[in-house]
């Protein structure tokens, strides 16, 4: 039974940094590592944030079961702090959407980010009555990503707010600086707004300007207290503490990832290697980076943590 309404998971959700953890995978057959998995969300449970997003992106939502899906949600509830939101995933089309928020609600999650609709396109009614249709099936808050075959108007958004009640957040995936004006002007204080474009750092500090408090950041998985101070600066507008950590580490990394589709989730599990927390690898149809370019994120991090990066204190 979840410790949040949507009201009140709205609001915890805007108040820090988003987790969105990897999901761990066994070498030898890409089975999922529940046990380091487990030890992976306590180690970050040390940290505050505003919220856990299981089996998200970088969680590789798209490469899991629907039975894996509830299993690393399950995981992560039993496992996060009762003060730490755990959102799940739901996806594809709209009755297997509704399947993924009843497993999200067996599953103790407090809340259900909605991906796009598998593959097809579809207009702005389609995508309403798909919302609509998860919304109606769950009492958890949704939150709605706006991305690739899912990019919701503002005018649409202002349906969906006066239709659904537990819709609680957007979620945006494109950046569009027009649409995210509109949006915000037009429904302001009404949903909590996330940054999700890949490593959202990039676009962290002008974001904030329109209404997006929080981002979820893939980076916190294997340099939390980094990304921790980087959210800190831009919440308090520390403009030069935000570029110089842009130029340290976030857009060299970002070029390292931008190298192959797929790398954002890839970039991130090298880094949990060479911060000796090692996630397994990737599954297809994604790809690990080279050795050339893990060694490469290795001399990075090495720059901004100095030899041996920290690794996080141990959880309460």
């Amino acid at each position: 039974m979840t410790s949040f309404t949507p009201a009140e998971l709205g609001r915890r959700i805007g108040s820090g940094l988003l987790s969105f953890p990897v999901t761990h995978f066994r070498p030898s057959d890409l089975a999922f590592d529940e046990s380091a998995y487990r030890d992976h969300i306590a180690r970050l449970s040390a940290y505050e944030t505003g919220g856990l997003f299981a089996a998200g992106g970088t969680g590789e939502f798209f490469s899991l079961t629907p039975g894996e899906v509830e299993q690393v949600v399950r995981a992560a509830a039993r496992t996060a702090p009762e003060s730490t939101p755990v959102l799940a995933p739901a996806g594809y089309g709209t009755r297997t959407a509704v399947e993924f928020a009843a497993a999200a609600e067996r599953a103790d999650a407090d809340g259900i980010l909605l991906f796009p609709p598998y593959l097809t396109e579809t207009g702005q009614e389609g995508l309403a009555r798909h919302v609509e249709a998860v919304c109606r099936a769950t009492s958890l808050g949704v939150i709605v990503y706006s991305r690739a075959n899912a990019v919701y108007t503002a005018d649409t958004l202002a349906r969906l707010a006066d239709s659904c009640p537990n819709l609680i957040g957007y979620k945006d995936g494109v950046g569009d600086i027009d649409t995210m004006t509109r949006i915000y002007t037009r429904l302001g204080e009404r949903l909590t707004y996330i940054g999700g474009l890949p490593t959202a750092e990039t676009f962290a500090l002008p974001y904030l300007e329109l209404g997006v408090t929080t981002y979820s950041s893939a980076i916190f998985n294997f340099l939390p207290d980094l990304a921790l101070e980087f959210h800190r600066a831009v919440r308090e507008r520390r403009h030069d503490t935000v570029v110089k950590l842009l130029g340290d580490f976030v857009l060299p990394y970002t070029t390292i990832r931008n190298r192959q589709p797929g790398y954002a989730v890839s970039i991130v599990k090298a880094g949990m290697t060479v911060t000796g927390h090692g996630a397994g690898p990737v599954r297809p149809p994604l790809t690990d980076l080279t050795a050339d370019e893990h060694d490469e994120l290795a001399v990075l991090i090495e720059g901004v943590c100095g030899p041996g990066a920290p690794a996080a204190p141990a959880a309460p």
